[in-house]
């Protein structure tokens, strides 16, 4: 049931509505990327098709962290003036309750990707109380491919419109791609699937040509290759966990289709994503 409420229409306005607060408050745009489960409708708006939603807001503030330690002050301002508060010890990790009265609880997630800091571990920003990063390997190639978008929010009586730093095509495919390798979710097996097949460049191997032309130097070695592999071994047969995680959600929110033509379609688009990237 928590899972399912984390997945909801419901639980995407209440984030997206917690995100614009930050912003607003942090006072023009932020140097701060936002990925994850955001991102998929961004990069797909065009295709008709829902996507599940979340009630987290992940970040990557590789970009903030080289501006300095003003900036990191400020973002820590801006999440306390819009009513976070830290986790306890994960300060990478501050949350809020809904407005509104929902019941979900809104996190806001601070990622980075910093190669001097162990992988796994959490970054402390100097001058900030409680502010910090969980430094996971990956997901700096979001604020390496990256587009601004506007987004609105009615907060209280008044309409909020902010602009947000939003993960590129390739940096959220490839970001996404590291954290289905770390953490073996099946939420991101889901998105990952959803945006090869329903994004707004033309498919799976338009987003092939795309990372290929932006990160095609690095997906030959190291984290992201063999994080590719995975992907690619996930999603070889209909049954394999990948398309099975895709289809469990898509077909929940779009009651109309299909099931094994839903695991196909992943099948399929994963896989001509992979050959794309190495042919």
């Amino acid at each position: 049931m928590a899972d399912e409420l984390e997945r909801s229409r419901l639980a995407r306005t209440m984030a997206e509505a917690a995100l614009v607060r930050v912003v607003h408050h942090y006072g023009g745009t932020p140097e701060f990327v936002v990925l994850g489960g955001l991102v998929p409708e961004l990069l797909c708006a065009s295709s008709g098709q829902l996507h599940a939603g979340t009630s987290d807001i992940d970040v990557q503030v590789d970009l903030e962290i080289s501006s300095g330690s003003v900036q990191t002050k400020r973002l820590e301002l801006a999440l306390k003036n819009a009513e976070f508060t830290p986790e306890s010890e994960r300060i990478w990790r501050w949350k809020t309750k809904s407005a509104g009265g929902g019941m979900a609880l809104v996190k806001f997630e601070l990622l980075s990707d910093q190669e001097d800091t162990p992988s796994n571990s959490t970054l402390r920003f100097k001058d900030c109380e409680q502010l910090g990063a969980a430094n996971l390997r990956g997901t700096g190639y979001a604020s390496r491919e990256f587009t601004i978008q506007t987004m609105h929010a009615k907060v209280g009586d008044q309409r909020l419109k902010v602009n947000v730093n939003v993960a590129g095509l390739a940096g959220f495919l490839l970001a996404k791609t590291a954290a289905a390798h770390s953490r073996r979710k099946p939420k991101d097996w889901h998105d990952l699937a959803f945006v090869l097949l329903h994004n707004d460049a033309g498919g799976s191997k338009t987003a092939a040509a795309q990372v290929k032309a932006k990160f095609g130097n690095e997906i030959n070695k190291g984290y992201i290759n063999t994080a590719l592999k995975e992907l690619k071994a996930n999603f070889e047969r209909p049954t394999d966990q990948g398309p099975a995680a895709y289809s469990l959600q898509f077909c929940r929110d779009h009651s109309d289709v299909n099931e094994a033509t839903v695991r196909a379609d992943a099948v399929i688009a994963v896989q001509e994503f992979y050959n794309g990237l190495f042919s």
